[in-house]
């Protein structure tokens, strides 16, 4: 071990900036605290310290509080008098505490240094002894070992002994310095320690500075508690003055109490006079009411019994009807009939003269019907243009009235009733003749008004046709008649308006006027064609107004003739360019009053304006309206101008005025406002309305339609023609007369008929005109008659006028109008009033007061008392307030019916109600379950609503008060179904859950609460505590779980809100099972689909025992225990649930666990991707028939492009209607079966893709039953050798949520599986995987780790994927052995996981060839060819890839030739497989092909072709067959020799040299030139017969020579080839033998010589025998061969060299 040691220097360097920044924080934190106490200080520090507190408060204080405050003043002076610590000493304390502070922390930061060098350097001698004792041991050892001559252990030891001492020296040196470094701090904790020492007195100092600063802060506190006291002295008397003004206000309030009750009781006293007449007020009243209802009931009698005689004549009508068209029928039958017998006797067709007949009858009438209605449409389209050339003459007189002479005189008033009356005609001639409105009549007036209706029709409908008539005769007269001046009194009455003045007829002026008219066309002409320019500014066009007015209408209000007015506006530019205005005029009807003051301003940049000066001098009394006219460079523009004359505007602030309901004899005063906000004044007048004498009751004594309620106005506003002030009055009038009221309705009736039906006799236009005029005096007449008919008797004026009835009312004030009631009778009284004003233009207001009138003294404010809703057996209570006008004390007697005498009872039942006072009754209602049988007829039992009359006598009176109670009454039932629950068999490691239906059979919510629950029992929701809503019900989740395993029997009690409990009776039974699993519940985080989420648990067994007295022990209720021993387990997992238990079958010992994996993988039901894909295959086949039918339709069109757009159209509807209909064909016929569809398809994948990309997640609950057995189970038989019981069964409960994948693969049609396929070993191949990502984040992304020694590596990863992003993951997969390889490569995210299996099988690639290593092309001629043919089989189950290669096409072959000659090296060194090359650069051997690939289980053939150039016999070359580039899977050495003659020998061994040399050869030509000089041999060959001695049977030796003649097409004509060998005799002496000595081979043949040799007598076995002859072979060529014949004896045993 080492330790590094710093320098004192270095260590505060170091730590300098970290002690600087403590510093400071140190200083900062001290800082604030000076400053918080600092400012403590100085706030206890104010002069006056105790006076600082509520100036106001202490002078009202009594003398104690002066005393305190003089004490308080007088220790605080005392306080004052310590001499306060400075805040510099304060500062100086601070940092001399806080150095001290740091040089005791460095001095325990160096004792601790110390010491832990002490401990290190006591640990280091430690381990230095333990090392020298080891040492010593080694040495003994050593020896030991050495005096055994045991090597290997010496060594050991030795080692050992060298690592021992090297330890030992580093100890030693980590002694040295450990105690140099206990030195180093030594001194230094001495020199801090001597700081200290100095610093002992600064010590001291600090703690008296602390001392006197902590005394400072005791006398601080007491003042401030001083300072307490004396402010909750302060608030006690604070609190005594408010008491005391509190004891005075309630001592105010009773006296004004006392006022009031006095002030009550005489308020009682005076009502008491009107209470007699009051009872016989109201007895009178209901007794009207029942004659009244009487007459009501006769009526009714009476309309019904006339209903059903009209009835009766009405079915007799019908009836007779029936019969006429019947008849009817029956004639034109009879017609047909004759009809159809004259067509036979003609001999016509009677089918087709009937038809033709009858569609001539419907001819007919359809003609008929096309004239009438051409006559209404004729007759309407005349009125049109009446109404069009009325309105036309309209605006041409209001145009020429202005132009008109002013005169101070009137028309006359018959040509101004004449022309009221043209107009009149006009606005009625605008509606039907049946739209005319109509009026109720009183009987007098009936005949009147009939006859107006009547002409009014006759007028509306007879117009047209006159006009029609009289269009062209009457136009001039009505032109003359009815021109009326806009403004009257401007004419004169003498005035002929035709006759034009002498001025006027001058020439001069004519032509001064024509030449005016002329320049005025010129100058519109003008501004029409191209003054008017269009504002584009920026490529924005000026639209819409391009001056604007301040303000924008020109108003003269409420003028005066013979004034002048004055008016200033301004105009603002506000189009978007340079802009010019001028004035054009006024309107003509105003130039005689209005006159403008305009100075143009020229051209007017955008914003400015203008200023324009409007004078106006009213002459007449009329409201005048206008526009001044304007010219801008981009159009016209005008200001409107508006004079509105005084006129008075009056209003009424209410028109009903309610007085409520009053006592006899009492007078009540009420005040309507009436209000004139115009600028004219008038005079009014208040009046009872006409037909009114006094007012309307509804109450008499012995008239029989007393109840007369009447609205009605008494002056219409008047209708204005034209824009004359003259109106007409057309009154509408309402009455029911009492006494009359049946000839009433009949002449209403008839009044209605006449309206509807006009008279045929036509009106003349002048008595029209006069009814008209006389319409007021005939309405007066009506006012007359429509009086209301009051009883024989004088009734008393109740609602009258007060003092104020007429008077005059300014501009814009207003003035009240009293009306006082004073009850006379006891009844309802209405009264009408009108005001009528001297301003004729002021319409008449009406309004009106009514009032009630009460007899009886005694009332209830609420008669009818709402109880709401009430439930059986329930107390409810109210307080009835009975009220008294009376002025004396009455004694009143409260009633119910006996009926309700059980359920109702008013307390007290007699009292005393004082004179003008209030009486209150407690109402008690407790109703019982027997209501509904005692109430009767007061109940409904349907709608359980209770009406209970009560009755309040009245003593002496013998009258009577009625007041009803209504209340709902309900049960508070609540049901609970059903009542009793079995939770059956429980384990106590799960709940049971049992639901309960709650229902409130009330119509009121209840609160409910199930109470005194067992702890093995839940409810929920809210833990059974609830609201039930009227006639609601609820379903209660019961949940048991027991505790431990017995019998269990209990009630639930459930309580509602007033206490009533409901009892629910239970039970169940509990189980302790054998096993128990860790978790029963697992919840699985959200899985992406196809990724797997596993979760472990264990299944233990804790039962050791069977004694129940230490531990509960497994059993089933009360049932035996189950035996200790080995238990068995079984989880049944259903068929589709994604969820896989590993074990599912297991056995665990007692006292043990067994370790369970549970995995969930979610993923897509297959049937739903079979639905899936079959919807989009068919939608893809509907999308191919619609494009094949729009080629069709393509091409019809283009054959038929001469018909019309409108049958082109249709054409396309047909073919769409069409088209839809046969893709649907389509789709039904075409539709695959999703059984069918294979799990690999395509269109299975893309279904696959397409809904995971859309899955939405999904979240599913499974229980997992685990049966549980006693027992060892069998893995041979299984379970079925245990029983098991059902009751002892766990459940696992699993949650398992699954999400749509964040990355998912598309490519591949989205499949998460890499297949590589066969993949030959050692060869490399890669595939891309696309992913994307289809969450709306940004995805980081991770990889798990593959197995670094496998074949699949991840080439490139993807780091990010930003939403909707694609990017390609690259994975190689390399085998290195011959089987199949399997990997999961996790995309992990922050959410979910993408699970990619890899797989791929590693194939060793074999090939089998048909020639051996060696393939031997033979002898050829030289420069031809020979070829020869070879089969290479792929042996494996993958396409192999080939390529041929030869060493003589190698790229190396020319660094290889470099080296040595291979025939200067030995035959075992040579490597050179390419031998004799051609002298034209060709290569020798040839193959083909050279690449290409063999299926699994296929061949290939190769054809080798052998063509040398020269004469050679070492032509050779090396053929590699290379699989995927690199590794070769076959060689083949390739031979072949070449002679220049077709003559070869072959055999033996040839003694030349086997590699060319490099020697230059002779020409052909010199070579033939030295034939015949030398005849040498041409070749030797040495011939080795070996003869073997030992053998019991000697063999002779035997070798062979082959001779042979080439076919070629170079030698075809030569002859065969001759043979022969020489010294036959030398060779039989040595003892050799040939077997042909002579011969001739044929062309294309071999002759095989054979030579054997048998030793002779006087053979030497140490001495070889070596014989040569010649061999000679004639052909072409005489060729001559040495043959040696070299022959030896070698041994049996020996091995042959």
């Amino acid at each position: 071990m080492e330790e590094i040691n710093y320098s004192k220097e270095e260590e505060q360097k170091f730590l300098l900036p970290f002690l600087e920044e403590e510093e400071k924080e140190d200083k900062a934190h001290q800082f604030c605290n000076v400053e918080e106490r600092w400012e403590e200080y100085k706030l206890e520090e104010l002069p006056g310290g105790g006076k600082m507190g509520n100036k106001d408060t202490s002078e009202g204080v009594g003398g104690k509080s002066d005393s305190s405050m003089e004490s308080s003043e007088h220790c605080l002076g005392d306080v004052s008098n310590i001499q306060a610590m400075k805040y510099t000493d304060r500062m100086r304390m601070l940092t001399l505490q806080r150095n001290l502070k740091e040089l005791n922390d460095i001095a325990r930061e160096k004792e601790l240094g110390v010491q832990k060098a002490r401990d290190k350097l006591s640990t280091c001698q430690l381990q230095i002894g333990m090392l020298a004792k080891q040492l010593e041991y080694v040495d003994i050892e050593i020896e030991k070992e050495a005096a055994a001559g045991n090597v290997a252990a010496l060594s050991r030891l030795q080692a050992m002994h060298r690592r021992l001492c090297t330890e030992l020296e580093k100890e030693k040196d980590f002694e040295l310095k450990i105690s140099l470094t206990l030195k180093e701090n030594m001194l230094e904790m001495w020199h801090i320690e001597t700081e200290q020492g100095k610093h002992e007195i600064l010590h001291e100092q600090l703690k008296k500075d602390e001392e006197e600063l902590e005394m400072q802060y005791q006398e601080r506190a007491k003042v401030r508690i001083r300072k307490e006291k004396i402010a909750a002295l302060q608030a006690e008397e604070n609190q005594r003055s408010r008491e005391k003004k509190e004891e005075e206000a309630q001592k105010e309030y009773e006296e004004k109490h006392k006022k009031m009750l006095e002030d009550a009781k005489r308020n009682r006293e005076k009502a008491v006079s009107f209470l007699r007449k009051s009872m016989a007020r109201i007895h009178e009243k209901n007794a009207k009411e029942d004659v009244k209802t009487q007459e009501h009931m006769e009526r009714r009698i009476q309309a019904v019994l006339s209903l059903k005689t009209s009835i009766t004549s009405n079915r007799e009508r019908l009836q007779t009807l029936q019969v006429w068209n019947k008849a009817m029928a029956f004639e034109a039958k009879k017609q047909e009939m004759k009809m159809r017998d004259a067509i036979l006797a003609e001999g016509g067709n009677v089918a087709k003269e009937i038809f033709l007949h009858k569609r001539l009858l419907e001819y007919e009438k359809e003609k008929q019907a096309f004239r009438e209605q051409q006559k209404s449409r004729k007759i309407e389209i005349v009125s049109q243009i009446l109404r069009e050339k009325a309105s036309i003459h309209k605006r041409k007189k209001s145009q020429s009235c202005t132009k008109a002479i002013k005169g101070d005189g009137k028309l006359e008033s018959s040509l101004r009733w004449r022309m009221k009356t043209w107009q009149y005609i006009e606005k009625t001639c605008k509606h039907s003749a049946g739209a005319v409105s109509q009026s109720w009549c009183s009987p007098s007036a009936c005949s009147a008004a009939g006859e107006r209706t009547a002409s009014v029709g006759e007028i509306s409908e007879k117009i047209p046709h006159d006009v029609l008539c009289e269009s062209g005769e009457g136009e001039t007269e009505r032109d003359k008649t009815l021109v009326e001046p806009e403004f009257p009194g401007l004419w004169s009455q003498e005035h002929d308006l035709h006759k034009i003045s002498k001025e006027e007829m001058d020439p001069k002026q004519l032509a001064t006027r024509e030449e005016k008219k002329e320049t005025f066309g010129k100058k519109m002409e003008e501004f029409q064609t191209g003054i008017f320019h269009k504002q584009i500014v920026s490529g924005r066009e000026c639209k819409g107004r391009t001056f604007y007015s301040k303000p924008s209408c020109i108003h003269f209000k409420d003028f005066d003739v013979g004034q002048i007015y004055k008016k200033k506006i301004v105009l603002i530019n506000a189009s978007y360019s340079v802009n010019f205005c001028r004035l054009v005029g006024i309107s003509e009807w105003l130039k005689d009053f209005i006159s403008i003051c305009f100075d143009p301003p020229g051209k007017m940049s955008s914003g400015m304006s203008c200023e324009i000066v409007v004078t106006f001098k009213p002459m007449i009394n009329e409201t005048l309206e206008g526009e001044v006219m304007f010219m801008a460079q981009t159009g016209s523009f005008s200001v409107p101008l508006k004079c509105t004359a005084k006129r008075c505007i009056l209003a009424l602030d209410k028109e009903l005025i309610d007085f409520g309901s009053h006592v006899v004899g009492e007078t009540i005063s009420r005040t309507i406002s009436l209000t004139n906000s115009g600028a004219l004044g008038t005079r009014f007048k208040v009046q009872t309305s006409a037909g009114d004498s006094s007012t309307c009751r509804a109450t008499a004594k012995s008239s029989p339609g007393r109840m007369v309620t009447r609205h009605f106005s008494d002056c219409v506003p008047e209708k204005e023609v034209g824009t004359s002030p003259e109106t007409s009055v057309v009154e509408k009038k309402e009455q029911i007369c009492p006494d009359h009221s049946e000839e009433m309705t009949y002449s209403a009736a008839q009044g209605e008929q006449q309206g509807a039906e006009p008279n045929l006799s036509c009106t003349p236009t002048g008595q029209f005109g006069e009814d008209v005029l006389n319409s007021r005096s005939a309405l007066d007449t009506d006012n007359a008659h429509n009086l209301v008919e009051l009883a024989a008797e004088e009734t008393p004026v109740e609602i009258m006028l007060g003092k104020v009835t007429e008077g005059e009312i300014g501009p814009f004030s207003s003035v009240k109008l009293q009306i006082i009631f004073v009850p006379a009778i006891p009844g309802d009284v209405r009264a009408e009033f009108v005001i009528m004003f001297d301003n004729p233009d002021c319409k008449p207001l009406c309004f009106s007061a009514i009032g009630v009138s009460i007899d009886v003294p005694i009332w209830v404010p609420n008669s009818n008392i709402d109880l709401k809703i009430c439930m059986y057996d329930r107390l409810y209570q109210d307080c009835v307030v009975v009220q008294s006008r009376a002025k004396t004390t009455l004694r009143l007697k409260f009633e119910v019916c006996k009926e309700l005498s059980k359920h109702m009872e008013l307390l007290p039942r007699t009292g005393y109600i004082q004179a003008q006072s209030s009486f209150s009754v407690q109402l008690k209602f407790l109703p019982r379950h027997s209501l509904p049988e005692d109430a009767g007829s007061y109940f409904n039992e349907e709608t359980r609503i209770l009406e209970v009359p009560v009755t309040i006598l009245i003593g002496d009176k013998a009258k009577k008060v009625n007041f009803t109670v209504h209340a709902i009454v309900t049960t508070s039932d609540l049901e609970i179904s059903p009542a009793q629950i079995n939770f059956g068999y429980c384990t106590i490691y799960e709940a049971v859950q049992a639901n309960v239906k709650l229902t409130n059979k009330s119509i009121l919510p209840q609160e409910f609460g199930f109470v005194g629950l067992p702890e093995f029992v839940e409810i929920q929701p809210n833990d059974g505590l609830g609201i039930l809503l009227p006639l609601e019900s609820l379903t209660l989740d019961i949940i048991f779980k027991a505790n431990k395993a017995k019998e269990y029997s209990f009630e639930l009690t459930c309580k509602s809100e007033i206490n009533r409990q409901f009892k629910l009776s239970c039970k169940a039974v509990g189980v302790h099972p054998p096993l128990e699993l860790s978790h029963s519940l697992v919840r699985f985080a959200a899985t992406a689909l196809n990724c797997v989420s596993t979760a472990p648990l264990y299944v233990m067994n804790s039962h050791v025992s069977v004694n129940h007295f230490t531990h509960a022990v497994p059993r089933i209720g009360k049932g035996e225990v189950a035996p200790v021993g080995p238990t068995s387990f079984e989880f049944c997992v259903p068929e589709d649930c994604p969820v896989t238990i590993t074990p599912s079958v297991g056995t665990v010992l007692p006292g043990k666990k067994s370790l369970i994996q549970v995995s969930f993988r979610p993923t897509l039901s297959d049937q739903l991707i079979r639905e899936e894909a079959v919807r989009r295959l068919c939608r893809a086949a509907a999308a191919g028939a619609e494009i094949q039918k729009r080629k069709r339709d393509e091409k019809r069109e283009g054959k038929k492009s001469s018909i019309s757009m409108t049958r082109q159209q249709s054409s396309r509807q047909l073919v769409r209607d069409g088209g839809s209909k046969y893709l649907t064909s389509v789709c039904s016929s075409e539709q695959p079966k999703s059984e069918e569809l294979k799990p690999d398809s395509d269109a299975y994948m893309a279904a696959q893709a397409f809904l995971m990309r859309n899955f939405s997640g999904r979240f599913e609950k499974y229980i997992i039953p685990c049966f549980v057995a006693s027992g060892h189970i069998d893995e041979k038989k299984g379970s079925e050798n245990l029983s098991c019981s059902p009751f002892n069964t766990l459940y696992l409960e699993l949650h398992c949520p699954a999400v749509a994948p964040s990355v998912v693969v598309t490519s591949d049609n989205g499949k998460n599986t890499v297949n590589f396929g066969d993949v030959a070993v050692g060869h490399r191949t890669m595939k891309r995987i696309a992913i994307q990502n289809i969450s709306p984040e940004k995805l980081e992304l991770g990889f798990s780790v593959l197995n670094p020694n496998g074949p699949f590596l991840l080439v490139r990863p993807v780091g990010m994927l930003e939403p909707g992003e694609n990017k390609t993951l690259v994975i190689s997969f390399c085998p290195n052995e011959n089987k199949r390889f399997f990997e999961m490569l996790d995309i992990e995210t922050a959410k979910t996981n993408l699970t990619l299996s890899i797989t791929g099988h590693g194939v060793m690639p074999s090939i089998v060839c048909s020639v051996g290593e060696v393939l031997n092309m033979g002898y050829v001629v030289a420069r031809e060819k020979v070829t020869s043919t070879f089969k290479m089989q792929n042996t494996s189950t993958l396409t192999l890839r080939y390529s041929i290669q030869l060493d003589s096409l190698s790229s190396t072959r020319d660094k290889d030739q470099q080296r040595i000659p291979s025939f200067l090296t030995s035959s075992l060194q040579r490597t050179e497989f390419v031998g004799t090359q051609n002298y034209n650069g060709l290569s020798v051997f040839s193959i083909f092909p050279t690449e290409g690939e063999i299926a699994a289980g296929k061949s290939q053939d190769f054809i080798v072709t052998f063509s040398p150039d020269h004469e050679s016999l070492y032509y050779s070359d090396r053929l590699k067959v290379v699989l995927f580039g690199k590794e070769i899977a076959q060689v083949i050495h390739l031979r072949g020799a070449a002679r220049d003659h077709p003559m070869f020998v072959e055999g033996g061994i040839p003694l030349d040299v086997p590699v060319e040399s490099l020697a230059v050869t002779l020409p052909t030509s010199s070579q033939e030139a030295l034939k015949g000089e030398l005849q040498e041999p041409v070749k030797s060959v040495l011939l080795i017969l070996e003869y073997v001695e030992g053998e019991c049977s000697p063999v002779p030796a035997v070798a062979e020579l082959k001779v042979g003649s080439m076919q070629s097409a170079q030698f075809a004509s030569k002859k065969n080839v001759e043979f022969s060998f020489d010294s036959l005799p030398l060779l039989q002496q040595k003892g050799f033998t040939i077997d042909s000595v002579k011969g001739t081979v044929e062309r294309g043949q071999v002759k095989r010589i054979g030579v054997s040799w048998v030793p002779p007598a006087d053979f030497r076995a140490d001495d070889p025998l070596l014989v040569t002859a010649l061999l000679t072979l004639k052909g072409d060529v005489k060729e001559t061969y040495r043959i040696l014949f070299m022959a030896k004896v070698v041994s049996a045993c020996a091995p042959p060299q």
